[in-house]
């Protein structure tokens, strides 16, 4: 049974959102103020935290950095701000992934199941878990990449989505595709984050944004890791 933190200060949506996960065997630990969520983690030691954004007493970006500065932490964070930035922003600090309020407990659900999946990958212990293309290593048991004999420290979300890629070297992939592996959803036409966080990965690896040659844009159809770029 994993245990999720629920910092959330709707006490409705907590209620709800409470049920349903005990249902489908999480046990739930609940705060309603951002200024006790630290203390919380350190007594519950959950599994995954869901962070609502909007809190009283400690905001949900400050608690996030907080927990970065000393763990690894699974967090999904919610928000009621449809803006894009504040969406981007959250992954930037360190969330593993968010969802836009108000929250469906089944796709909640989904979400979490994706993130611990993550989690279990990367814990587990791997026997030939390393990927090499040229001078790019990345240790999947680790959850370590070097990039021309340099540790690179991409965050969570960054990271996961830079295994999908590299471990489908050499095939294009879709943002629907990326997303359903990366988030448990599917592309509504609308999400940028696959495209932000590629451009992010774009910037730490030194591939050209106007003509991309290691992470490729494939119009109309997706992006692909090309080894023979890594190679050279």
């Amino acid at each position: 049974m994993k245990k999720v933190l629920l910092i959330e200060d709707d006490a409705r949506l907590a209620e709800l959102i409470s049920e349903y996960l005990c249902r489908y065997d999480f046990q739930v630990a609940l705060v309603l103020r951002g200024d006790l969520a630290l203390e919380a983690i350190a007594r519950e030691q959950p599994d995954v935290v869901v962070l609502d954004l909007m809190l009283p007493g400690m905001d949900g970006m400050d608690i996030c950095r907080a927990i970065r500065k000393t763990s690894s932490l699974p967090v999904l964070m919610l928000t009621a701000r449809a803006d894009i930035f504040d969406q981007v922003a959250g992954l930037e600090i360190g969330a593993d992934d968010y969802m836009l309020k108000p929250v469906e407990p089944r796709l909640l659900l989904a979400r979490l199941r994706v993130i611990l999946r993550w989690m279990d990958l990367r814990d587990r212990p791997a026997r030939g878990a390393l990927l090499q293309y040229g001078e790019l290593e990345i240790d999947l048991s680790a959850r370590q990449v070097c990039w021309k004999g340099q540790e690179v420290d991409l965050k969570s979300a960054d990271y996961n989505l830079f295994v999908i890629l590299v471990q489908a070297a050499g095939k294009v992939l879709s943002r629907d595709e990326l997303l359903k592996r990366w988030r448990g959803i599917g592309f509504d036409g609308l999400d940028r984050t696959v495209d932000v966080s590629i451009s992010r990965l774009r910037k730490r690896f030194d591939d050209d944004a106007q003509e991309p040659r290691k992470i490729k844009t494939v119009w109309g159809r997706g992006y692909l890791f090309s080894p023979i770029a890594w190679e050279e």
